[in-house]
């Protein structure tokens, strides 16, 4: 069984991780259910993800408030998390973020397709969510409770929901799939813009994508040890 430290040190992996691997930058954020309380999910405090360490983690209740009285500065878009751990049992790591390759997908008439087979983690469908619809003019943050539900409604059984004007959430069974599922689909994205500037895309089908998207515990692993490395820097070095 993980302890707690070790969740906590891997949770400040995955922060620091999808920083080095260009997905999140001084914003955007990463949770984690806990393993033997599905009520409560950890968070780090309110720092630039490179800069997460394991005792910058917190515990949150479902309401996404500390379980402990804390002073500091927490992120203000942490309601999110509580309100898709409660809409999907199923969920146990969540990501938060706004690459660059992703943004296009959110800010233009452009749907996010299946076009390599690392990039069926996607799924057969990507919904849409705009903040405006529901709720006006905002500052385009995920502050409100009822803001945090209706991305999740939105989200449904997909893994991954873009959100107009701002990013995109992603969510896993576990924290190496979010990984996997988080900077494939960010590569996914930028090789489906390249490949725009040359023409007509082709994309992979739904039934290819439910053989291609089946990924075994080995390969979710291999990707994982790899981005780990990549953060030591050279062999060597």
């Amino acid at each position: 069984m993980t302890s707690i430290d070790d969740l906590k040190k891997s949770l400040a992996i995955a922060n620091r991780m999808f920083a080095n691997e260009g997905v999140l930058d001084a914003f955007g954020h990463v949770g984690l259910r806990h393993p033997d309380n599905p009520e409560r999910f950890f968070l780090a405090r309110s720092l630039a993800p490179a800069e997460v360490t394991a005792d910058d983690i917190l515990e949150f209740d479902m309401t996404s408030e500390p379980v402990e009285p804390f002073s500091g500065m927490l992120y203000s878009e942490r309601v999110m998390y509580g309100a898709i751990f409660r809409a999907r049992p199923d969920v146990n790591a969540i990501c938060h973020h706004h690459a660059p390759a992703m943004l296009p997908f959110c800010l233009a008439d452009l749907k996010l397709r299946v076009v390599t087979q690392l990039g069926a983690t996607i799924g057969k469908q990507v919904p849409l969510w705009d903040q405006r619809d529901e709720f006006g003019a905002t500052n385009h943050l995920v502050m409100k409770e009822d803001e945090a539900v209706s991305l999740a409604k939105c989200l449904g059984t997909n893994s991954i929901v873009l959100m107009k004007r701002h990013g995109a959430t992603v969510v896993a069974s576990d924290l190496r799939e979010l990984a996997f599922r988080t900077i494939y689909s960010v590569r996914d994205a930028e090789l489906q813009l390249r490949a725009m500037t040359y023409g007509d895309i082709d994309v992979f089908n739904d039934a290819e994508i439910e053989l291609a998207g089946k990924f075994p515990e080995a390969s979710l692993s291999r990707a994982w040890d790899y981005w780990v490395a990549r953060m030591r820097g050279p062999a060597g070095s």
